[in-house]
C-alpha cells in the first residue's frame, strides 16, 4: 500500500512492541453484541500503513459478510497489481507542523517506492522496497541506506508513521484471525466492528487491532492498534470519501498517538491509479537515487 521521510525521531510505538514469534498464546474467545455498544471493547493501518487494500465501488451491505470477506475487503481498498498516487502528508507534533508532498508507486506485494516532490530541502528523498530488503537514500548527501529490520519501527520523515507502514505489503488476513465483535448501530450510524489477533507465526508487532467499518458500504472508519499488553498504542480514522482509481476510497487518512492525542499524521491522496503499466526494473537503485 502506498502512504498507504529529516532525520529519524524517537520510535513510535512503545519498546516493548516487537515482531511477535510463534509462542504468542491463542487469542482469547470473543462474542458478537448487537444494538447499542454495551459490550466487547477488543480489539489499526492497514499498511495502514500501514502503512498501508481494493474493492468495486458500491461494495455492498455487510450483512452476509464473515471477518474474513469484510477484512479483504479493507485490504484491497487501496491495492492493485500495481499503483502510482501523489500523496500530501501533514504533520502535526507538540513541537513543529509541515507538510510534504509525495509520490509512490508500487507493484505487487513486494516492490514499493516513495519519493518526496515538497517541500524543495527534502526534494528527492526516497524509500525503496524490493524483495526483503529497504532502502533510503538521501539526495543531500547522496547517501543510500540499507534499513535493517531495527529500524523498521524508526519513524519515516518525522511523522507518526514507521519505516514498516511505509512498506509493508501483507494481507491483515494472512497475519490475523479475526472476528466480528459488534453488529449494530454506534454514534447514530450501523458499523460493524473487527477484532483481530495475531497468526501464532505471524512476523507482526501489533497484540490486538480493531476495525470498525460502515455496515452499509464497508468502508474503514477507525482502527486501533494495541501492543502485547492489550493497552491502545495509536488510532488510524479514514474519511473524504471519493471515486479515486476507478473505485470509492477514503482520501484521508489520519494517524494519532494514544499518548500524545494532540498530534498526528495525516495522508491526503490527490490522486490515485490502479492497474499502471510500471516494469519490474523501476524499482531499482538507479530509480531510488533519481532525482
Amino acid at each position: 500500500m502506498l502512504f498507504a521521510p529529516g532525520g529519524f525521531r524517537r520510535l513510535i510505538v512503545r519498546p516493548s512492541l516487537r515482531y511477535r514469534s510463534a509462542k504468542h498464546p491463542a487469542p482469547p474467545k470473543t462474542t458478537v453484541s448487537s444494538g447499542q455498544d454495551t459490550a466487547v471493547r477488543f480489539l489499526p493501518i492497514v499498511s495502514a500503513i500501514a502503512f498501508s487494500a481494493m474493492i468495486a465501488a458500491g461494495a455492498g451491505n455487510a450483512a452476509g459478510d464473515d471477518a474474513t470477506d469484510i477484512l479483504n475487503r479493507i485490504d484491497d481498498l487501496w491495492r492493485g497489481e500495481s499503483s502510482h498516487a501523489i500523496i500530501t502528508m501533514r504533520i502535526q507534533t507538540e513541537n513543529y507542523s509541515r507538510e510534504m508532498r509525495l509520490e509512490g508507486w508500487s507493484k505487487g506485494k513486494d516492490k514499493s517506492l516513495v519519493r518526496i516532490l515538497e517541500p524543495l530541502k527534502e526534494k528527492g528523498t526516497a524509500t525503496l522496497k524490493s524483495g526483503t530488503n529497504v532502502y533510503t537514500y538521501l539526495p543531500k548527501t547522496d547517501r543510500t541506506i540499507r534499513l535493517t529490520s531495527g529500524m523498521m519501527m524508526g519513524s519515516w520523515m518525522g511523522s507518526h508513521f514507521t519505516n514498516d507502514d511505509l512498506v509493508k505489503e501483507s494481507r491483515l488476513a494472512d497475519d490475523y484471525v479475526s472476528s466480528i465483535t459488534f453488529r449494530g448501530e454506534r454514534a447514530g450510524r450501523p458499523i460493524v466492528e473487527l477484532t483481530l489477533f495475531p497468526k501464532p507465526d505471524a512476523a507482526v508487532v501489533w497484540g490486538k487491532i480493531r476495525i470498525v467499518v460502515g455496515e452499509d458500504d464497508l468502508m474503514p472508519v477507525e482502527s486501533e492498534y494495541y501492543d502485547e499488553d492489550q493497552a491502545v498504542v495509536r488510532v488510524m480514522t479514514f474519511s473524504k470519501i471519493k471515486k479515486m482509481g476507478g473505485r470509492l476510497v477514503p482520501s484521508v487518512m489520519r494517524l494519532t498517538p494514544s499518548d500524545k492525542p494532540k498530534e498526528y499524521t495525516e495522508m491526503a491522496y490527490e490522486d490515485l491509479s490502479i492497474g499502471v503499466n510500471i516494469d519490474d526494473s523501476f524499482f531499482s537503485l538507479a530509480t531510488l537515487r533519481r532525482k
